[in-house]
């Protein structure tokens, strides 16, 4: 047994050591798979990793490479821009219309390279995704407008000319003006959308490079669309006007800001205009000389304004300006010409001398026939605001040699003798200036024009700027103004607990005559003291109209206007139509300099940027503003 026991347990020795044997085998089989398997996950992950860092090396080398591409098609495209403008403004419709294919060729480019999945897909990653989609953005709205603007308007220029705009024999050709009514009102809806896109730009957490140039983008498209607002009101006003629908009747009022008016200066002359079929003439002349006192106001003001200017506006024809709201004096100087003449009148037109010297940029000078003197855009604000009164002291000569001015520049602009850049040019300068104002009494079109400048409305806050006003009416009762300056600067901050910006308004007048002007200057210049004014001195009414908002007549000083004073006195305080106004009298004699303060509360969220609306004068008045750093100590008011 022992022998079996012992053959047993020596043969079983070698079959445990076998099985012991394959037992490593299988467990080194089962490692060997599994580091097998783990080799060959590592080399996915390895290779995943890799291909993700290829992709991600990929997308940016795409992203940066298109973006370069796009810069280049982006920065080829500013010069174009220019150049077509240029163009068009020089009359070169062909080169305008070629410099426009081209330029909306570079817009469109840089737009698609900007635009694809894998960009708008970087759009998400952290600090560079917002530059990214800035980029498409500023990409998306030169696009927009290189071919919704830029390029149908140049494609219009060209197929029209703008030689179809010169009047012939006093005549303008309205076909081409009614052509391009729908291009233009387009183009003003494309570079509306452009200006809403660039809007929509963030500013945060852009690089310098890519923030300056959205800036300028945003300035040059906010500059587009208010070109692109004024064009389609002219090409939606002027045809109607130049009596396409009808012949038309426009009173031509001549303003002398040597006397000044809120709205301008005493209306010395006036002239009629008769539109058909854009056919233009001078059919009557008239001098304020011809009309006398009316017995009681042609026109019933609103109960604030005449508190402030009493009925005189409405009463005679020379202050049809001394209210700042431009749609009254236009009703006012309407009714007054058809109570003396006669007739109906369609719209009222206001131009001042120094209006008229920048017209004689573009029609060269004139010869006055009644005088012997010949003006020219050098020479013309002197003589008919100064020069007139010294050497012809007859009142008549005067108001003669004013009709005669009017009626040679209408003659030589409605005849096609003028540089047609140079008579843009001056428009718009006088424009700007509120040297130059219309007013119509057809409703839908006065809808159209007070969006424009040359509406002369009271002081607008929108959402850029607060509006404030200041205007000046003369109380010598002479031609003094034309040595009267003004120096006006807007100051504003953010510093109370409810969020009403605080604005000052402050201005500086002086008296530019010289020392002997009591002597040396003619009466009917200073008044001879008629008045109760020194000859020689200046005196002036001066009205700061403050931002408008509710205007609660028995607490608006503490509401709206929370200071007003002037070197040796204090300002009158009155409301004219949500705007608070505080009102002064200043005396100035040669050389003599004083200032005017008004401090006004705008309303919670009204902008620090502000905008002055101020009577035109002969010498154009000095304006700056500043805006405060936001502090919780407020350092005015």
């Amino acid at each position: 047994m022992a022998s079996v026991g012992g053959e047993n347990a020596d043969d079983a020795k070698p079959a445990d050591g076998a099985a012991s044997g394959h037992a490593r085998s299988r467990r080194d089989a089962r490692h060997s798979r599994s580091a097998s398997r783990s080799r060959r996950t590592r080399r996915i992950v390895g290779w995943s990793i890799a291909g993700v860092f290829l992709v991600l090396i990929g997308c940016v080398i795409w992203v940066g490479v298109r973006g370069l591409m796009a810069k280049d098609h982006l920065e080829a495209a500013i010069p174009l821009a220019k150049s077509t403008q240029d163009q068009i403004v020089d009359g070169s419709t062909e080169g305008a219309s070629a410099d426009a294919q081209e330029l909306a060729d570079h817009a469109r480019a840089a737009a698609d390279l900007t635009s694809d999945p894998i960009w708008r897909a970087g759009e998400l990653v952290p600090w560079v995704g917002p530059n990214l989609r800035a980029v498409r953005q500023a990409a998306q709205a030169t696009d927009l407008v290189a071919s919704g603007v830029v390029l149908p308007l140049a494609s219009s220029v060209q197929q029209i000319g703008l030689s179809s705009f010169q009047p012939v024999d006093g005549k303008i050709a309205l076909q081409p003006l009614l052509d391009v009514q729908q291009t233009v009102s387009g183009a003003r809806q494309a570079v509306g959308s452009a200006a809403d896109i660039v809007d929509d730009i963030d500013p945060d957490d852009l690089i310098p490079q890519v923030s300056s140039a959205v800036e300028l983008l945003r300035a040059s498209v906010d500059q587009a669309n208010g070109v692109l607002i004024g064009v389609d009101n002219a090409t939606q006003l002027i045809p109607a006007m130049l009596g396409a629908e009808g012949p038309r009747n426009y009173l031509l009022a001549f303003q002398n800001p040597a006397e000044l008016r809120a709205g301008g200066g005493i209306t010395s002359a006036l002239a009629l205009i008769h539109t058909e079929g854009g056919s233009v003439s001078l059919v009557q002349q008239a001098s304020s000389s011809d009309f006398t006192k009316f017995d009681t106001p042609v026109v019933q003001l609103p109960d604030e304004t005449r508190g402030l200017f009493q009925d005189k506006a409405a009463q005679f024809v020379q202050n049809t300006t001394l209210v700042p709201q431009f749609d009254l004096s236009g009703q006012i100087a309407s009714k007054m010409w058809t109570d003396r003449f006669g007739g109906s009148i369609d719209g009222v037109i206001t131009f001042d001398p120094v209006a008229l010297s920048y017209l004689l940029a573009a029609t060269g000078p004139i010869q006055l026939t009644g005088i012997d003197e010949q003006l020219d855009s050098s020479n013309a604000v002197e003589f008919l605001l100064s020069g007139v009164y010294e050497r012809y002291p007859d009142p008549n000569v005067q108001d003669a040699a004013f009709a005669e001015v009017a009626k040679a520049v209408f003659d030589r602009i409605s005849a096609g003798s003028i540089d047609q850049k140079k008579l843009l040019d001056a428009m718009m300068r006088a424009g700007q200036e509120q040297r130059f104002k219309l007013w119509s009494a057809h409703a839908e079109e006065q809808a159209v024009l007070d969006q424009t400048t040359l509406a002369g409305p009271l002081p607008v806050t929108t959402d850029d700027s607060t509006g404030v006003g200041l205007y000046l009416n003369d109380a010598t009762g002479a031609k003094m103004d034309y040595y009267l300056t003004a120096s006006t600067a807007t100051t504003s901050q953010s510093c109370r607990a409810d969020g009403r910006p605080i604005i000052r308004v402050q201005t500086t007048l002086t008296n530019t005559a010289p020392a002997d002007a009591a002597n040396s200057l003619p009466r009917y210049v200073t008044g001879g003291g008629d008045y109760g004014v020194t000859p020689g001195n200046v005196s002036t009414y001066v009205y700061i109209y403050g931002p408008d908002g509710p205007a609660d007549p028995v607490n608006a000083s503490i509401s709206l206007g929370i200071n007003a004073g002037i070197e040796g006195g204090q300002a009158r305080t009155a409301i004219d139509q949500n705007h608070t106004v505080a009102e002064f009298k200043v005396e100035l004699a040669p050389g003599e300099s004083r200032t005017v303060t008004a401090d006004f509360l705008a309303q919670p969220g009204d902008p620090l940027d502000v905008s002055l609306q101020q009577t035109p004068m002969v010498t154009p008045s000095v304006y700056t503003n500043e805006i405060l750093p936001e502090s919780s100590t407020c350092e005015f008011g």
